[in-house]
């Protein structure tokens, strides 16, 4: 499939996502945490090695356990936010619990 068509879809999905989290926050990040964007890559991954099932059958377990630690970091986030964490304060910490999820998540699928 032509790249920019790609391109195209995928930032369309993004962008309705950040357009509706202007009037409906809540139903955006919904939204944002369906498999939308795992759904695209799937079909992307197909599309471009059509014969190939254990890229997919990898992908999927990868986004399957990928959760834990995406939930590590919007819980972290979360927390901080309640807290009055500025927002940049809130991603580092967010995002330095999930690396080391992340990495914990690697090892875990060798």
């Amino acid at each position: 499939m032509h790249v920019s068509l790609k391109l195209l879809i995928s930032n369309l999905v993004i962008l309705t996502c950040v357009w509706l989290g202007r009037r409906y926050p809540s139903t955006a990040g919904l939204i944002a945490t369906m498999p939308l964007t795992s759904l695209i890559v799937l079909l992307w991954l197909h599309v471009d090695n059509p014969r190939e099932r254990g890229v997919l059958t990898t992908y999927v377990g990868g986004v399957f356990f990928g959760v834990i630690p995406t939930l590590f970091f919007f819980g972290v986030l979360w927390f901080c936010l309640r807290k009055g964490i500025p927002l940049g304060g809130a991603l580092c910490a967010g995002f330095a619990v999930w690396g080391a999820a992340a990495f914990v998540h690697q090892l875990l699928l060798r």
